[in-house]
């Protein structure tokens, strides 16, 4: 893929190229059929904002041009192409702030803000957060930590249950399968973490609560598949 610009730092050529390279039928279909409501959309594929984002490189000062330009495409980029040694916790809070659909949070933190060392002390203070998507982005932070991480044990990931417990009956949607995601994601790193989310769960699935016990059943019905469990066994023996 060639771009149509001149250096990466190149806004306006960006911008320009992601028009040209956008649908308005993408645009139309992000909402009714994804769930992904936003008011600015060129309608990119994914795929496409990755290609670009490896021909850019990694610039932190770039990705805040991109973020700070505001549309839905720009920021899926900024994600991409932002240095996580680079990150600031408050640009962090700035961007989890600025967080508008599913695709947005869950982009920027399975791709970027896993990476910082900041990353459970966001987990931490956005769990307490109102907004449904800020709310969501410590869940999906979590999970993508859980996910990506192979440096830190169980105690980090344990320390995080009573924050999935508070959060479990928030039956907003995007809140709730964040929450799911997060129990998912940590019940594949360890048997250990994987017994206790299992026991967790099991909890959540009897509550007579209506959001914890979706949450629960969720859970249940994927960790406790072989492969979950070959999976928390084999990553158990590289830590």
């Amino acid at each position: 893929m060639k771009a149509a610009y001149q250096s990466k730092s190149d806004l306006k050529a960006v911008i320009a190229w992601l028009e040209a390279h956008g649908s308005k039928k993408a645009v139309a279909e992000m909402g009714p059929r994804y769930g992904i409501w936003t008011e600015k959309a060129f309608g990119v594929p994914v795929g496409d904002l990755r290609k670009l984002a490896k021909e850019i490189g990694k610039d932190h000062a770039f990705a805040q041009q991109l973020w700070v330009h505001g549309w839905h495409d720009t920021r899926m980029l900024a994600t991409m192409v932002d240095d996580p040694a680079l990150v600031t916790a408050a640009q962090m809070d700035a961007w989890c702030t600025d967080f508008d659909n599913w695709a947005i949070v869950d982009t920027a933190c399975f791709v970027l803000f896993d990476k910082s060392p900041y990353a459970f002390a966001k987990i931490k203070q956005w769990a307490k957060r109102k907004p449904e998507f800020e709310k969501r982005s410590a869940f999906a932070l979590l999970a993508s930590v859980a996910l990506h991480d192979k440096k830190f044990d169980d105690a980090p990931f344990l320390a995080c249950f009573p924050l999935i417990r508070v959060a479990a009956n928030d039956e907003r949607n995007f809140v709730k399968k964040g929450v799911s995601w997060a129990l998912r994601g940590i019940a594949g790193r360890s048997t250990a973490l994987r017994e206790a989310a299992l026991e967790f769960a099991e909890e959540l699935a009897e509550s007579a609560n209506a959001t914890e016990r979706w949450i629960g059943k969720d859970v249940l019905r994927d960790i406790k598949r072989p492969l979950i469990a070959k999976r928390a066994a084999k990553r158990e023996q590289k830590h």
